[in-house]
């Protein structure tokens, strides 16, 4: 069994506490908390961990394999390194770090100690998102023309990070795994600070990547509705990806198409006044499996570990969602 030591038990933790206690090919030595509070909060729910206030205790135990950080953004690369110098493989929970330098650094110890470095962007796990990508894959949407998101809600509003950096490396992950993670051609955003300030409580991000695709990112801790969807316009079909949906995936068979006119040369190359055909045929919401993707996310860890699996979280996908949240241009 690999054993693993989990450093953060606040907010996002629990959920990644469970998960490792549920799965039988693992075997937590340890959580630790700064917070005297969440050390008890998670003695009572599993009485035979060892609990520790000390990121140290727990790091310099031989008998632990791997470490799993959910703790504040700041401190994941410090963290990171600190957990890979002393032997361990890490999941670390999302964005990987601030900066794209830190990503590499962290790259760059774990493929010196033969360890992997691994983030958690649980969507990529997610059976609906893995559903999507399969079709685009399979040629099934045609060409894709442009991709748009919407995460949104009202709360929980933190200072450690703005909206963008809380909620857009979900969408940016998920898109750059349909795409199989490009380099951009560009990305600028637009945010305002409205509650706190320098802490953007709203923003808009536009990506534009080869092939003329164009992805538009809307993210928000002030809106009344929670809204976590995504679209996919392609030549041939368009997808909606709705997260808070019972039916996750809505296929449409829609499209516009140049139409062909008998002409002179026999083609409609050279109208004057081009002819469109409009398409509007049936909507499909096909049956998706689900599994919980934070399971689904620490098996893979594990068989990146034991088998090794090559990690589709790891370092050059993590990097790339980085360079796309420092690298925008903001106007």
């Amino acid at each position: 069994m690999v054993k693993i030591a989990q450093i953060g038990v606040g907010y996002w933790g629990p959920n990644l506490l469970r998960n490792l206690m549920a799965n039988q090919r693992c075997e937590v030595t340890a959580a630790v908390d700064i917070s005297a509070e969440r050390r008890h909060y998670v003695q009572r729910l599993y009485p035979a961990i060892r609990i520790t206030g000390n990121v140290n205790e727990a790091l310099d135990d031989a008998e632990t394999d791997a470490v799993v950080i959910s703790t504040p953004v700041a401190t994941h690369f410090d963290l990171a390194m600190k957990a890979l110098d002393a032997g361990k493989h890490v999941l670390v929970e999302k964005p990987m770090a601030k900066s794209v330098a830190d990503v590499e650094e962290i790259g760059r110890l774990a493929h010196k100690n033969h360890r992997i470095a691994m983030v958690g962007h649980t969507f990529l796990f997610n059976a609906a998102v893995r559903y999507v990508k399969k079709l685009i894959d399979a040629g099934e949407l045609g060409d894709l023309r442009y991709i748009y998101s919407q995460r949104l809600n009202l709360g929980r509003i933190r200072s450690d990070v703005d909206a963008l950096w809380n909620l857009a490396p979900h969408d940016i992950s998920i898109i750059q795994y349909w795409l199989g993670n490009p380099t951009p051609l560009s990305v600028s955003r637009r945010g305002v600070d409205i509650i706190q300030n320098g802490i953007d409580d709203v923003v808009f991000m536009n990506i534009l990547y080869p092939n003329k695709i164009m992805a538009n990112i809307h993210v928000s801790w002030l809106d009344p509705n929670k809204v976590r969807s995504i679209t996919v316009v392609g030549s041939k079909k368009m997808v909606v990806y709705d997260d808070m949906a019972d039916n996750k995936i809505a296929i449409y068979d829609k499209g516009i198409d140049r139409k062909a006119v008998l002409g002179e040369n026999m083609d409609y190359d050279n109208q004057h006044f081009p002819v469109f055909n409009y398409r509007s045929g049936d909507v499909l919401m096909p049956r998706v499996d689900f599994q919980e993707p934070l399971k689904v996310e620490i098996d893979h860890f594990l068989d990146c570990i034991e088998h090794g699996v090559e990690c589709i979280t790891g370092v050059e996908h993590a990097k790339k969602v980085v360079e796309i949240l420092v690298a925008n241009v903001i106007y």
